[in-house]
């Protein structure tokens, strides 16, 4: 009887670790291409950012896009606009 409570508390642990994560704070939208160059093309102001490694914005980019590394945008996140449209790619 033991083990099978056990096994049980087990696995309520196991499942409460596999919650989904909630939501995040901001609203997150997906944009195409496409959708991104028709924004630009009527003048829209976008703050575009290359999470790419370095090498790859170099070898080409968005024009008017900046390179932030992925693993530096958290202790950059003051450079991000906070209005308008931000795009990560």
């Amino acid at each position: 009887m033991r083990r099978a409570r056990v096994a049980v508390v087990a696995a309520a642990i196991v499942l409460v670790g596999a919650a989904p994560a909630a939501p995040p704070d901001y609203p997150v939208n997906f944009i195409k291409a496409d959708e991104l160059k028709a924004a630009l093309d009527r003048d829209a102001t976008a703050d575009i950012i290359d999470v790419r490694h370095w090498d790859s914005y170099v070898e080409m980019h968005i024009k008017g896009a900046r390179s932030m590394p992925l693993r530096a945008v958290e202790s950059r996140a003051y450079e991000i606009s906070k209005t308008g449209l931000v795009v990560f790619y």
